[in-house]
């Protein structure tokens, strides 16, 4: 209950701070019309005017302030100019068919990947030389013997298929 008084307080000690500064500014303003004897400006004059493009006004006093009304500019001269403008005197004689034909719709995709088929490739090439060391030490033979198999084994598969 102790923080409500607390809260009032602090409510009137602001509102007596606002109300110095309002009364400190009061007495600027005073001074200031009473040091300027030549600016004798009224709130009427401090006001700012309306200027009225689009609206015409009824009143008398208000028409002084309307603006006049816009004339359209003839634009027919800037169409022609930009119409001979436009016209080439000038006829493509070469064509590059390359820029013309359309790409086939996965190139990007085959961009993006060559570089890890690349890599992969490599990895496989790798890996068979390995599989051929591998079986020539497990049969203890030698290099000729085991392509002279490899070599029959071919023709066996081609005769089949044949």
């Amino acid at each position: 209950m102790a923080a409500v008084g607390t809260l009032n307080d602090e409510a009137l000690k602001r509102k007596e701070r606002l109300k110095a500064l309002r009364e400190k500014r009061n007495v600027q303003n005073d001074n200031t019309d009473q040091d300027e004897p030549g600016n004798s400006t009224t709130e009427k004059e401090r006001l700012p005017r309306p200027t009225f493009r689009s609206y015409k006004p009824e009143h008398d006093s208000l028409k002084e302030q309307a603006k006049p009304a816009a004339q359209a500019s003839d634009i027919t001269m800037s169409i022609k100019d930009q119409l001979d403008a436009g016209k080439t005197d000038h006829v493509v004689s070469e064509v590059d068919l390359d820029k013309l034909a359309p790409r086939k719709p996965d190139w990007d995709l085959k961009r993006d990947v060559s570089k890890k088929l690349e890599k992969l490739e490599r990895r496989t090439q790798r890996a068979i030389a390995e599989l051929i060391r591998e079986r020539l030490k497990a049969s203890q033979e030698d290099l000729a013997s085991m392509v002279s198999v490899g070599a029959e084994q071919n023709r066996m598969e081609a005769g089949d298929e044949d």
